[in-house]
């Protein structure tokens, strides 16, 4: 007995039809071992009814008898996934076991002759090894046989899953933005029906045009939001929205709008006209954002820059600035001027062109130190004139940090110093000349003192402590004398201890042991006290070389300083000598020029302590009888 749902088919015929794999596992299933029995058994209703379900497209499943057996199409069979074929025939309570309870009603209820229908319903199937939640909309009705009782249950599904995971995650997303735009008052979104008339928005985009919250939400005539805009912005506004809506463009507008307290607020507004089937646009979408602060900022920033090159432009100087990187990207008015530079020419590395050849080097190294460890930048050197000639100037430069000490940039000038350069030279020159035409004097009066001395043997002693302190005064003088960079003389010149270290040069010996040695607190000295000071260290220091700490060969002389607020005190202590004791006889003149030079000529106070270990010297001078010159004082901070 033929066992084909399709007994009468044609073999070409029935051989097409098994080419579904559905039909074909129909036909070839054991049903004599399934409680429907063979299908030749089957009656007419049930077996019209399966094939009318086989050859369809739409997802189908019968759940025949008490036991709802599973009968299904080829596109279940996919539904189904890798639970097919396994449950094809079996009772559907044991096909599907995580739905048994389900599925247990829904036999029930077709047997009970019922048509129902469940949209997007929800079930948590394992089709797929996993179990993982389904949407599906199922159509349910009850199959009637030849006596007109239900027998079964027919079941159309379809799928939604996908659309329903797609609507969740939509809900999601909007419902993140909403929550996000209702944090800020700054943004707010519009929905423009063009058909009604009627612009629908968020309580933030209702606020910005003073329009109220609830009746926003359910629609205002857009001429209501029209209002809010200042009244010399509207026209352009109204003509950027018809030109948005004939050509189906973007709108994107900045205008000002006036809210409830009056104030005008600057709005950026942005929408996209959308088309209907007919292609006519029906609905005009959009946000708007309050830029207001944005706006005000970038027009303080732009007076700013422009107050900052007008009074860059006006200034005598060349100004510069350079990103954090060192790339300068702006020069003022006097650059280009000073240069003949065309504007932008010497932008990034462009500027090292101008530079002097000699200089080149040496002004990248110097900025290339600044650059990596953010100290002030300061140089020396030659630019190239308009004219041709190369003239000094001097460059300088301090960096702009933020709050965390980065650098944000840098700004420069550039002085022309070219004649005050020159004249420091010529001043120089002179005053070379005139040092050495006073050195001269001194060299001719130590002459004319030693021609008198000749004759008079009773006068040498005093000639030779004349001399002597006429070469003190010649030392003190040459020491003080203004130097320029044309001086070959040792850095930390015109300090005491400097003073005081060239004059007890010729008291040292031959070892490398320094028989005059300086401690303390230092400090510079002016051409006004270098004199007194001068004659007072070489008294003191002929006394020690004839009586005291110099005249022993292990001998020697601690001077201290210590400064303490306006006064400065030394003390001179000879250690090594022979042991000393206070002169019987009144002072000399040695002691009496000390005496002048200290309270006379200073203003100070000296003090002599005659110690049995060698003299002690306490002095006490004012600094401002050292450092008379402004200008010392002001470089006084930087002394050592």
């Amino acid at each position: 007995m033929p066992r084909s749902l399709f007994p009468n088919a044609a073999p070409d015929v029935r051989a097409a039809l098994e080419l579904d794999p559905t039909i074909k596992l129909l036909n070839d299933y054991d049903w004599s071992q399934n409680p429907l029995g063979i299908i030749p058994d089957w009656t007419e209703s049930l077996k019209g009814a399966v094939r009318v379900m086989m050859v369809a497209s739409t997802p189908m499943v019968m759940l025949v008898g008490e036991d709802g057996i599973l009968i299904y199409n080829n596109a279940y069979a996919q539904f189904a996934g890798q639970r097919h074929p396994q449950i094809f025939g079996m009772p559907a309570l044991i096909a599907w076991p995580e739905i048994a309870d389900f599925n247990r009603d829904n036999i029930k209820r077709g047997l009970n002759g019922e048509s129902w229908i469940l949209q997007d319903q929800e079930l948590v199937l394992n089709r797929h090894g996993r179990p993982e939640a389904s949407w599906m909309d199922l159509h349910y009705s009850p199959l009637v046989g030849e006596d007109g009782l239900p027998m079964g249950t027919l079941c159309i599904v379809h799928e939604t899953t996908d659309r329903v995971l797609t609507e969740k995650a939509l809900a999601r997303s909007e419902e993140r933005l909403s929550l996000a735009l209702a944090s800020s008052a700054l943004v707010g979104t519009w929905d423009w029906d063009l058909i009604s008339n009627i612009v629908t928005s968020d309580d933030q985009f209702a606020a910005m045009y003073n329009v109220d919250v609830q009746s926003a939400g359910l629609g205002v005539p857009i001429e209501q939001y029209l209002l809010a805009i200042d009244h010399e912005d509207l026209p352009r506004v109204h003509a950027e929205l018809q030109k948005a809506i004939e050509a189906g463009e973007e709108f994107r507008s900045e205008y000002r709008v006036v809210d409830s307290s009056g104030e005008r607020r600057w709005l950026m507004v942005s929408g996209r006209p959308r088309r209907n089937a007919e292609g006519r646009v029906h609905r005009f979408p959009g946000v708007a954002i309050d830029i207001t602060d944005q706006r005000r900022a970038a027009q303080a920033l732009a007076k700013s820059e422009l107050e900052f090159r007008t009074l860059a432009d006006t200034m005598p100087q060349m100004i510069w600035a350079t990103r954090p990187d060192g790339f300068h990207d702006y020069y003022n008015a006097r650059w280009y001027e000073f240069t003949g530079m065309e504007p932008g020419s010497t932008d990034g590395a462009g500027w090292n062109g101008v530079f002097h050849p000699d200089d080149q080097e040496r002004a990248w190294g110097v900025w290339r130190h600044s650059l990596e460890t953010g100290e002030p930048y300061q140089i020396e050197y030659r630019l190239r004139h308009h004219s041709g000639e190369y003239r000094w100037t001097l460059g300088r430069a301090l960096p702009i940090r933020d709050a965390s000490g980065e650098v944000l940039r840098w700004i420069g000038t550039c002085t022309d110093i070219h004649d005050t350069r020159k004249a420091a030279e010529e001043r120089e020159l002179v005053a070379q000349e005139l040092s050495h035409r006073i050195k001269n004097i001194f060299a001719v009066l130590t002459g004319i003192i030693s021609l008198s001395a000749r004759g008079r043997p009773e006068m040498r002693e005093f000639a030779d402590q004349l001399r002597q302190r006429i070469y003190a005064l010649g030392e003190a003088h040459d020491f003080v004398r203004p130097h320029s960079h044309l001086s070959d003389h040792p850095d930390g010149q015109g300090t005491l201890s400097q003073l005081l270290a060239r004059l007890m040069r010729p008291y040292e010996d031959a070892s490398d042991a320094t028989r005059v040695r300086y401690s303390g607190d230092d400090t510079i000295i002016d051409d006004a006290s270098a004199t007194p000071l001068a004659l007072l260290f070489h008294e003191l220091a002929t006394n020690a070389a004839k009586y005291g700490a110099l005249h022993a060969e292990e001998g020697w002389v601690e001077v201290t300083g210590r400064r303490d607020g306006d006064s400065l005190h030394l003390i001179w202590k000879e250690h090594g000598g022979p042991a000393t004791a206070a002169p019987e006889t009144p002072s000399g003149f040695g002691s009496k020029l000390i005496e002048l030079s200290v309270a006379g000529q200073m203003r100070g106070q000296i003090e002599r302590l005659w110690e049995s270990d060698g003299l002690r010297v306490d002095l006490a001078l004012p600094m401002a009888s050292l450092l008379r010159s402004s200008r010392l004082q002001a470089s006084e901070t930087s002394a050592p």
